[in-house]
């Protein structure tokens, strides 16, 4: 019966096996000609090496001990040929195998981005953003690393090395038994190496990502940073953070380069075994000393491809680790498939019906029961304390997420029925915290509709409000925003957002506290635009401030995930203990007050 610590090693084995077949499988069809002349420089290489070892008994014979002076010259022609012939196998099998790992890397980083577009928010909100960019940084060159390695190894170092050794059985068969005998225990105590780095290089990967996530939440959170004086705190987070990775990198480099002794001592070993050897047989048995230096360049030759060889396993398993990250990745289902029957959104109305919907955040319970109507062209407001489920619903509505339970519809179509797609092409969203993204201010404007003209962005920003404070830009509409439009105001940026919403030209509009980030002046400015623009489209909005909310044709009231009423503002406000009149009372005064400053 098989130890435990066989089996996991097998399970190990079949596991880097598995993983080695299938980035061959993925990879080495669409660059096979690229890696068929690849394999013929590095043969090249290989042949070229074994050539020198092999001439040597000629020149050592023909011009030391022969004194022919044409033959001599015959070979060092020879050997400056194979030279030159060498170097250019050697260029071009270079430059070939960094092109294919710059495609193999620029395709799935094409396709990682890809994939991650299909996961739902869901995986974003549990995932932080910051350590899944640095793990994907570090690891997308696995599976470039595991193609090089396996066809330089094959092709130029194992090649290399058997034709050493077949030049070394040529010239001195008993001699060559040595290798015999020392390789097989070498190779064993190599395994064990590998075996203890493939742990410790997957700790270090997510320690590294820890380290550069960590580094950049800072950098993006500076300025909360530097206000609650938390830089001794989080410089202290860091620090241990770095810590442990660069105990965790020196242990790799510890098991790494552990084979370096290994293999040193043994080359010694070897060498001076080789130097006795052949000083006894030239004193006892007169060997032509060509022999023996054609085979003492053998040797010496061989014991480069012989130290990379035996590197191999490590280097594969380090980039076998990254590899199986990444695939780890890449493997990972989308929760919200589109079902295999489901048909494109046809919206008549726009009407918006939730019936007896539920949703948790895990096991934490958020919305019960919920059922309320949002009529086609009409604006539905969501009201109610904090943490009342209003941004859940929200949020549902485009299928960020699914319901638990209960179904949502929208002109009689549940949602989970068609495509998300095209559910969300006729959905304009606005969010609570405004994200501007890498470009100029009409490229982010342009993100709510990608065919939109340069009229209709600037039509779209005069009805944010926008257009005026984008004119005053050094660069007005070609303005670059900075990283998250650092260089605009909290208005601003709202602004902008809601003008991307309102390019969209979408039949459904989604606000979540569309005018929380804006001063009194421009929340009223913007939503006299919003107004316009809400007019003969369905409305969904949510809002703290109610003085925001009152011309809306139906407000829900929500409390602890619940409806808890319906109706407009002079119903509601009149309502004797309803949750809604004293959110309206309590409201009014700081209204008033504001006023009277």
């Amino acid at each position: 019966m098989k130890s435990p610590d066989t089996q996991k090693n097998n399970v190990d084995s079949e596991a880097i096996t598995g993983m080695l077949k299938r980035i061959i499988a993925e990879n080495g069809r669409d660059h096979v000609w690229g890696y068929a002349i690849a394999i013929i420089c590095l043969i090249l290489v290989a042949l070229s090496t074994a050539y020198i070892a092999y001439i040597m008994k000629w020149v050592i014979d023909k011009a030391f001990v022969d004194r022919n002076l044409i033959d001599a010259w015959l070979i060092c022609g020879s050997i400056f040929a194979v030279f030159v012939a060498r170097g250019f196998a050697g260029y071009f099998q270079s430059v070939i195998l960094s092109k294919i790992g710059n495609n193999i890397i620029a395709r799935y980083q094409r396709r990682i981005y890809s994939h991650l577009m299909t996961l739902s928010v869901g995986f974003f909100s549990e995932a932080r953003s910051a350590q899944l960019a640095a793990q994907i940084s570090q690891n997308v060159s696995g599976i470039r690393d595991v193609m090089n390695l396996t066809i330089t190894s094959t092709a130029r170092d194992l090649l290399t090395f058997v034709s050493l050794v077949g030049v070394m059985i040529f010239q001195d068969p008993v001699l060559s038994i040595a290798f015999v005998v020392i390789a097989p225990p070498l190779f064993l105590a190599l395994r064990y190496i590998s075996k203890r780095l493939r742990s410790a290089t997957r700790e270090a990967i997510v320690l590294n990502s820890h380290v550069l996530g960590a580094m950049q939440e800072t950098i993006q959170g500076i300025s909360i940073v530097k206000a609650f004086t938390m830089e001794n705190e989080l410089e202290s987070k860091i620090n241990k953070l770095i810590t442990a990775a660069e105990h965790r990198q020196n242990r790799i480099a510890r098991l790494s380069e552990r084979n370096g002794p290994l293999m040193e001592s043994v080359a010694g070993f070897v060498i001076a075994s080789l130097f006795a050897y052949a000083a006894y047989r030239s004193i006892n048995d007169s060997v032509s000393p060509g022999v023996f230096f054609s085979f003492a360049t053998s040797l010496l030759l061989a014991y480069d491809p012989a130290r990379r060889l035996a590197k191999l396993q490590v280097q594969l398993e380090r980039a076998v680790v990254n590899a199986r990250m990444i695939y780890e990745l890449l493997d990972m289902e989308p929760r919200q498939r589109d079902l295999p029957d489901a048909k494109p959104l046809v919206v008549t109305q726009a009407r918006i019906e939730f019936r007896g919907v539920g949703f948790a955040y895990g096991s934490d319970a958020v919305l019960d029961d919920v059922s309320f109507v949002a009529e086609g062209g009409q604006t539905t407001a969501l009201v109610g304390p904090s943490g009342a489920g209003k941004s859940t619903v929200i949020n549902l509505i485009p299928r960020f997420h699914d319901p638990k339970e209960g179904s949502i519809f929208i002109d009689g179509q549940d949602i989970r029925q068609i495509t998300k797609q095209s559910l969300r092409q006729h959905l304009a969203y606005v969010s609570q915290q405004p994200y501007l993204f890498e470009g100029t201010i009409r490229d982010n404007i342009r993100y709510g509709r990608p065919d939109a003209t340069n009229a209709e962005i600037e039509e779209a920003a005069r009805h944010a409000y926008a257009h005026d404070f984008i004119m005053a830009q050094p660069q007005g509409y070609d303005t670059p925003v900075g990283e998250n439009g650092v260089t605009l105001s909290g208005g601003q940026r709202q602004r902008l957002s809601i003008a991307r919403a309102l390019v969209r030209n979408a039949p459904i509009l989604l606000l979540d506290e569309a005018t929380s980030a804006l001063d009194t002046e421009s929340e009223a400015a913007v939503q006299k635009a919003l107004d316009e623009a809400m007019s003969g489209r369905t409305v969904v909005v949510i809002a703290h401030r109610l003085s925001t909310v009152v011309r809306a044709e139906k407000i829900v009231v929500m409390q602890n995930g619940r409806v808890v009423e319906e109706g407009n503002h002079e119903t509601l406000a009149e309502a004797d203990n309803g949750l809604y009149a004293r959110l309206n009372n309590l409201q009014r005064p700081v209204a008033s007050g504001n006023s009277r400053k």
